[in-house]
């Protein structure tokens, strides 16, 4: 009887399976579980139904294009081609797309990434940059082709025509919209001189605007160091780009008028300011002008030779006499401490001695004598009186009267 081996069986099965044209792209729906995120970035989950389950592979290179954060419970269409995995001998899904089954769930993974990204602070007011007043140069991050480029450029010429405008042309919807999106981001923020930053497209339904819901255009506007405004879809659109972005437009051409001031209105002000300027600078000159001319008409003015002059003088001759009474009163002063010091100096005098009837005697060398032993018989002495000299001879010494 003839066998052949577990991997010829395989194959067989994979040849059978990959050469079915339905099975080489079809769409599966049905519910995730076992959901798992690889460190290479490949997911694998179960696809499940009431009745049954199948493996899913989605490998990196579509894993990244992912505009929502899939999860277990979660109902999805997949999009992909079956085969079998030979080691394990199980068939399994190759997915190339993934989506949330109906609206609802998509809802459910917007509030989901919403609540993800608030939890890290990505959509606190506190990070938010405010906008330059007067921005020389502005990136556009929208489609080349739509409408909403054209209007925003036409309104940011005519409201600021000195504006800058750098456009980075991206897809804004389909599968390459949040990388292109994201990339466009970045570029400007590396350019030189880029002062702020609108990103947007024109409305559309949810599926159409999600690209701004995705996690990689959120985190690429919440990191950008340029100011970003969100002009998504319609007024009534709101998307997580909107509450990453410094500022939200309800339009691209709302973002433009915003984006720039209205050169007609700065022009109205500044010539309103001129007048009030005018004004108020022709009222000073005209207060001025009369504060001169009462100040013309001041005695200080009109006569300053006798203001400055004569007061002057007056004052000079009060200070000249005042000065001269305290001179005379120090002179007087002085004079009668001057008088009382002589008094005690010529009470102290040898002169006054002198008039009292007595004498000084000097020796031969001219010093004054004290005792009789300072001399001897035949030296010569002078006296000296009150009035006149006497040129004497000692010829007799009494020593007896020391004491």
């Amino acid at each position: 009887m003839p066998f052949i081996t577990v991997r010829e069986l395989t194959l067989r099965i994979k040849e059978l399976l990959e050469s079915d044209f339905l099975l080489g792209n079809l769409w599966v729906k049905g519910e995730i579980s076992n959901y798992k995120k690889a460190a290479s970035g490949h997911i694998y989950f179960t696809l499940k139904d009431s009745y049954s389950c199948v493996r899913v592979v989605m490998f990196r290179s579509h894993a990244r294009n992912l505009q929502f954060g899939p999860e277990n419970g979660l109902s999805v269409r997949v999009n992909g081609y079956v085969t079998v995995f030979e080691r394990d001998g199980q068939y399994q899904l190759y997915a190339e797309r993934l989506e949330p089954d109906g609206e609802g769930a998509l809802y459910a993974a917007l509030e989901k990434l919403k609540q993800k990204l608030a939890d890290e602070g990505l959509f606190d007011p506190a990070r938010k940059k405010k906008l330059p007043p007067f921005p020389g140069c502005i990136g556009l991050v929208t489609s080349p082709t739509g409408a909403a480029v054209q209007d925003m450029i036409n309104i940011l010429r005519r409201r600021w025509p000195s504006v800058g405008i750098i456009l980075a042309p991206v897809a804004v919807q389909g599968e390459s919209a949040p990388a292109e999106v994201a990339r466009g981001i970045r570029l400007l923020n590396k350019m030189t001189g880029v002062e702020l930053i609108i990103a947007g497209r024109g409305g559309g339904s949810l599926e159409e605007l999600w690209a701004f819901n995705t996690e990689l255009v959120v985190r690429s506007i919440a990191a950008s160091k340029i100011p970003v405004i969100s002009a998504v879809g319609h007024e009534t659109d709101f998307t997580l780009s909107d509450l990453a972005a410094d500022f939200r437009a309800p339009t691209p051409s709302a973002a433009a008028e915003i984006a720039v001031p209205d050169r007609t209105e700065i022009k109205r002000m500044i010539d309103m300011h001129r007048v009030r300027v005018t004004r108020c600078m022709q009222q000073k000159s005209t207060a001025y002008r009369q504060r001169l001319e009462q100040c013309a008409k001041n005695r200080v003015l009109a006569r300053p030779q006798e203001t400055i002059c004569d007061q002057r003088r007056l004052v000079l001759d009060l200070l000249e006499r005042q000065l001269g009474k305290v001179v005379q009163g120090y002179v007087k002063e002085s004079a009668g401490k001057i008088a009382l010091l002589a008094g005690r100096l010529d009470a102290l005098s040898p002169l006054a001695t002198l008039a009292r009837g007595y004498s000084f005697a000097f020796g031969p060398a001219g010093k004054v004598l004290r005792e009789a032993r300072q001399v001897k018989i035949g030296d010569s002495v002078t006296v000296r009186l009150h009035r006149g000299v006497l040129k004497c001879e000692v010829r007799e010494i009494n020593k007896t009267i020391d004491s």
